[in-house]
């Protein structure tokens, strides 16, 4: 069985083209599918229309969180929750499109464990992909295992792969990171990534910045070790400065018939000591961010609380009283 993700949070002007567009697709796979859309806190609008799809088609289920968790949280949720041999992820913008995932399934058939998307052409603004090619670039140089490079979430996993991506504990989540950390057999299909449906991005810069930086965090150490060396080579530097201004005071006529004797200056003193300090400041904010992130993993709190779930099987719209809440309630 093939078990479609789609994380979704206020998508309402999208929801009835994908859904018609993904049923289409799905017609010609010729195996039982599931459509599992995790609703990442959207308003009231957007989960009366999921209810209505789930009427229509009891194959799309739907899961619902107590509010909002972010599109990586909600990505693993739909990891959770999938019951396919082989999950797909897919954005609910259309900007990935359906008609692509026979493409992915061929390539799983074939004896691929994971089978991801490279992206070869962008329709957002010149500035967006500019920061994405960075972003991928700085993160294929930072890290300790390869990524590829323009390839999102957009993939099919298989099971093993998802059960894999389950077990890992992390609170920070960055999905393709952790898919390109278990291994595996790997191929990449490109395709040419579309328009937004309709409606706004939900994924704004600032969501996208903190991905990034979820991404370089989790998956490398290698900012630790540029703050080393950049605290050794500015330490040297000063080093060198202190030995040259010992020297200059011990033996000024020397150092001034080569225009190099000491000259007393308030300037010198308070951009050094600015310069010092902003490099402590980046060298601890870098630290910080990795104690945040300890900090994060040692209490410990679910990924998601769900509020809602609409199942064909258990044919039931509220487990509040069963309390699934993030992988606590499969440890239970």
């Amino acid at each position: 069985m093939i078990s479609v993700i789609i994380p979704c949070y206020n998508e309402i002007e999208v929801l009835q083209p994908l859904f018609e567009r993904l049923t289409m697709a799905a017609a010609s796979w010729n195996r039982p599918y599931e459509v599992l859309v995790v609703d990442d806190g959207s308003r009231e609008p957007t989960w009366k229309l999921l209810q209505s799809i789930h009427e229509r088609d009891p194959r799309w289920r739907v899961v619902r969180f107590a509010r909002n968790f972010g599109h990586q949280t909600t990505v693993s949720a739909g990891l959770f929750y999938a019951r396919g041999d082989a999950v797909i992820i897919l954005d609910a913008d259309l900007q990935d499109p359906p008609e692509e995932l026979q493409r992915f399934i061929d390539k799983w058939q074939e004896g691929n464990e994971v089978v991801y998307a490279i992206r070869t052409q962008r329709k957002e603004g010149l500035l967006k992909r500019t920061l994405y090619a960075l972003f991928y670039r700085m993160l294929g140089w930072l890290s300790d295992v390869r990524i590829p490079y323009d390839s999102g979430d957009f993939c099919l996993l298989d099971r093993k792969i998802v059960d894999l991506i389950n077990a890992m504990p992390e609170q920070n989540r960055f999905v393709r990171g952790m898919r390109a950390w278990v291994g595996f057999r790997q191929v990449g299909v490109t395709y040419a990534r579309a328009a937004r449906a309709g409606g706004e991005p939900q994924y704004t810069l600032a969501k996208l910045i903190k991905l990034a930086v979820d991404g370089i965090f989790s998956f490398s150490t290698t900012p630790l070790r540029i703050v080393t060396y950049l605290g050794l080579i500015i330490s040297s530097l000063s080093f060198f400065a202190t030995f040259f201004t010992l020297l200059q005071r011990m033996f000024a006529p020397t150092f001034a018939q080569y225009g190099l004797g000491p000259v007393p200056g308030f300037a010198t003193i308070v951009m050094s000591v600015l310069f010092l300090g902003g490099i402590q400041l980046v060298c601890l904010g870098v630290i910080g961010e990795y104690v945040g992130r300890i900090y994060d993993e040692v209490k410990r709190r679910p990924l998601w609380v769900v509020r809602e779930m609409l199942d064909a099987e258990s044919d039931t719209a509220s487990l509040a009283s069963e309390h699934r809440i993030g992988r606590n309630w499969k440890a239970e």
